[in-house]
């Protein structure tokens, strides 16, 4: 399939250095970009249906993590934010579930939205090792969510193919914490958890592609309402070659090994 049939390219010229620094400038801005109508509508309708057929394929998990994603630290109490548990559950079909023809594989492995991302996000990307990683199609049915958390890796790329109808909103706040300083910002922490402190909400419809660094950003998904799913692929990479997700998060995640 042609990339450039993929992507909305009229409306994101991906392919151009100066749009390209005006993304970059925003990201670095608010920490979010949000390329609405990133896909054509065709694209949209193909990942949907798609998506529907892969659905039986999909692992279901059930996480509980502090949003620090850590093991608990047992110099604080259970009740603490650093250790206070937060609740996620989703499916996921895997890389190596994604079939040949989907427009997924071929945008990922495009060049040039590799360049493109590479642009915006100032560092170099390469795909995972493993046969898992790369690819994924994460599916938040009726009364799932993605809890409280910061991410470990400096950035996420994320396709939204299906919204829900009800509820399943990205909520986040920039800057909460700063890992780098050695700051875990937990007065801050708590106040967004326990609903003293308001989140910002990050709207993205269907065919939008999302970069955003979650490092230091606290977010969540709200757990869904409708019958209608939430449906988004993450396009994972890394900034070395040769990486491939622990052991112990591809069994978590994916149910298996290879």
């Amino acid at each position: 399939m042609n990339p450039e049939t993929i992507v909305n390219l009229k409306l994101h010229p991906i392919q151009d250095a100066g749009y390209n620094i005006s993304c970059k400038a925003q990201l670095e801005r608010s920490g979010a970009l949000v390329m609405e109508d990133f896909l054509t509508s065709e694209t949209v309708d193909f990942l949907q249906i798609e998506a529907c057929e892969l659905r039986p394929q999909a692992y279901f998990c059930h996480q509980n993590h502090n949003a620090y994603l850590l093991d608990p630290d047992l110099a604080f109490p259970a009740e603490h934010i650093r250790n206070l548990e937060q609740v996620s559950d989703k499916g996921c079909v895997p890389h190596d579930r994604v079939p040949d023809r989907s427009p997924l594989r071929a945008l990922y492995k495009w060049p040039d939205f590799q360049k493109f991302l590479e642009s915006v996000l100032g560092v170099t990307v390469f795909p995972y090792a493993d046969t898992l990683s790369s690819i994924n199609i994460n599916y938040y049915e009726q009364g799932q969510q993605l809890g409280w958390h910061y991410d470990n890796a400096s950035f996420a790329v994320t396709l939204m193919i299906q919204a829900s109808e009800d509820g399943g909103e990205f909520e986040y706040l920039e800057n909460v914490r700063n890992k780098e300083a050695g700051d875990p910002g937990y007065q801050d922490t708590e106040a967004v958890i326990k609903g003293d402190l308001d989140p910002k909400t990050l709207a993205m419809g269907e065919g939008a592609l999302v970069l955003f660094r979650g490092r230091n950003s606290l977010h969540r998904v709200v757990p869904v309402s409708s019958e209608r799913s939430r449906i988004l692929v993450t396009l994972n990479f890394n900034t070395e070659p040769n990486v491939m997700l622990s052991e112990l998060a591809r069994l978590a995640f994916f149910g298996r090994l290879k």
